[in-house]
This record gives C-alpha cells, sequence and structure tokens, in this order.
C-alpha cells in the first residue's frame, strides 16, 4: 500500500512541475511581447512620406471601341522621417489609374532599404498599351481632353518592414496614391504632368 502511494505521490510532483514548467514559458513569452510593445510605443514608427516630383506623358490617346494607349515617366521620392528606424521595401509596385481604373501595366520597383532619415528617388516609365476602359469612362476622358486637362492617379502597391537594431517586423501592406493632372496642348497627346504646389502623396501603411 505504501508503494502505490508514493507512486501517486510522485506523479502528482511531476504533473506540478510541469504546470510550473508552462506557466514558466507563457510568463516569459508575454514579457518578450511586452518589451517589443514598449520599445514600439517609445519609438513610434512613422509612415514613409511620398511625393510626385515630376511626370512626363509622352503618350496619352483614346481610340474606338474604348481604348486607352498611354506612357508616361514620373519620379517619385520617398522619405523615411523616422530617427531610429529603417525600412525595407520588400514588394513596390507603380500603375497609373483613371477614376480608379488602372490604365497602365504594374511597373515593379527593386527592393531597397531605406535608412533612418534617407530618401529614396525611382524614375520608372508607366505603360499601357490599348488598355479597354468602360465606355462612359472613355466618353469623360475624351471630353476632358477637349477641356485641355484630365485628372490621372499614379498608385503604389505593396509591402513593407519596419527595422529596429538587429529586430525586423513581419511584413506590412502600403498603399500610396498621387494625384496628378495630364495637361494638353490644343488636344494633342503630348504634355505635362503636374502637382499641385506642395501637394503630398496620401499613404497608408
Amino acid at each position: 500500500m505504501s508503494a502505490k502511494g508514493d507512486c501517486g505521490k510522485h506523479g502528482w510532483n511531476g504533473e506540478k512541475l510541469y504546470r510550473r514548467l508552462f506557466g514558466c514559458l507563457i510568463g516569459f513569452i508575454i514579457l518578450i511581447l511586452f518589451i517589443i510593445l514598449i520599445i514600439w510605443l517609445v519609438l513610434r514608427p512613422t509612415k514613409p512620406r511620398f511625393s510626385l516630383q515630376d511626370a512626363t506623358v509622352n503618350y496619352f490617346n483614346v481610340t474606338t471601341p474604348n481604348l486607352l494607349s498611354s506612357n508616361f515617366q514620373i519620379t517619385i521620392v520617398s522619405q523615411n522621417p523616422n530617427d531610429r528606424i529603417g525600412i525595407y521595401y520588400d514588394r513596390l509596385e507603380v500603375y497609373a489609374s483613371y477614376r480608379s481604373q488602372q490604365i497602365t501595366f504594374r511597373t515593379a520597383i527593386p527592393p531597397n532599404y531605406q535608412g533612418h532619415n534617407d530618401y529614396s528617388v525611382w524614375s520608372p516609365f508607366l505603360t499601357g498599351d490599348r488598355v479597354p476602359i468602360a465606355p462612359f469612362l472613355a466618353a469623360d476622358l475624351s471630353q476632358e481632353q477637349n477641356y485641355g486637362v484630365a485628372q490621372v492617379s499614379v498608385k503604389m502597391d505593396g509591402t513593407v518592414r519596419w527595422k529596429v537594431g538587429a529586430w525586423t517586423s513581419g511584413n506590412y501592406h502600403i498603399y500610396v496614391s498621387c494625384n496628378a493632372i495630364v495637361a494638353f496642348s490644343q488636344g494633342a497627346v503630348n504634355g505635362k504632368v503636374s502637382m499641385q504646389p506642395g501637394a503630398r502623396c496620401y499613404t497608408d501603411v
């Protein structure tokens, strides 16, 4: 009887030890997450800032039935406003849209790292060859072209990561939208694209 009682006692002690180890492991994980949260709140990462510095439209023409061909070269500047946080741009694609409809193919920006308070400058070409658009958009665009101006949006879509010291975060989705004005000369397809003075692009992370 005493042997059975001892075995039961040892089994109970082992279960209690496992519970303590499990509790310590959970507490350690919570402590690490809490430290990361404190560091994150102290550093307060700020999303990057984008601006459309220059853009030239080499070709912009609507043909029937409702097909749009266009070619842009744009210059976009990105700034990392953080003093202690670096930014990895793992994937970044640029395209043009007209009234929320994509009108060019996506152009990939090479992955790169942006250091503290650093700037990056990209000058990609955006091209769309006979891209189908909605009939009402084709009519609106033709009318705006006759007026001499049309509003086009330059958009960026991709993923970024934050780097704090040796620690790097997971992937975050980034979305950027810059409004531009296509100015036509007597209805011609050649012209300049310009931003309103002081205007910044909208950025969401």
